[in-house]
């Protein structure tokens, strides 16, 4: 046999096969597979449950405003309301007590509205007497007054108004202060 039938011999004969591979190398692979697929499962339970917790947190806020819709619905319509109550607080005030007639008519309408806006949750504030408070009143001025102890209300200028517990309007008061020494 020649060198070139030699070569051409080798060239048509079959790789030899790979050596088979050992269970040692078998073993590291399948751990390192599995190490693969346990990382996968955690990534994916950990994103199932946080989409769980974004869907029940939305649902949540969801039942949250559907409430507040109910509960607060009517605040543009009450706020327009109380320049009725201010007409009728103001005409009560300002009428004389000799046309009984007329006056019993507003009282009577008065107490109406008022216990139609209580009946929807809008109730009054008249803090006379009370202690300020500036997150339900606003204080126009201060007046020295040594007969009530400080920070007294002494007069309410207009009344304010709550819608549950949202303030509508603060009340607009005069508030007792010290005598300066």
């Amino acid at each position: 046999m020649s060198n070139h039938e030699e070569s051409d011999l080798k060239a048509e004969a079959p790789e030899a096969p790979e050596a088979p591979s050992t269970p040692a190398d078998s073993k590291a692979d399948m751990t390192q597979e599995l190490e693969e697929a346990r990382r996968k499962a955690a990534e994916n339970w950990d994103l199932f449950l946080r989409t769980r917790a974004d869907a029940e947190n939305g649902r949540r806020r969801a039942v949250i405003d559907i409430e507040n819709a109910h509960k607060y619905g009517i605040e543009k319509f009450a706020r327009e309301l109380l320049g009725v109550v201010d007409s009728l607080d103001h005409g009560l005030a300002s009428h004389p007590e000799e046309e009984k007639g007329l006056r019993e008519g507003m009282e009577l309408t008065y107490k109406l509205l008022i216990n139609t806006l209580e009946k929807f949750g809008i109730h009054l504030l008249n803090p006379l007497g009370e202690s300020f408070d500036p997150m339900r009143h606003e204080a126009l001025s201060t007046q020295v007054n040594n007969d009530v102890e400080p920070n007294k209300i002494l007069i309410v200028v207009q009344k304010g108004f709550t819608l549950h517990d949202r303030l509508l309007r603060p009340a607009r008061v005069i508030v007792s202060k010290a005598e300066a020494e």
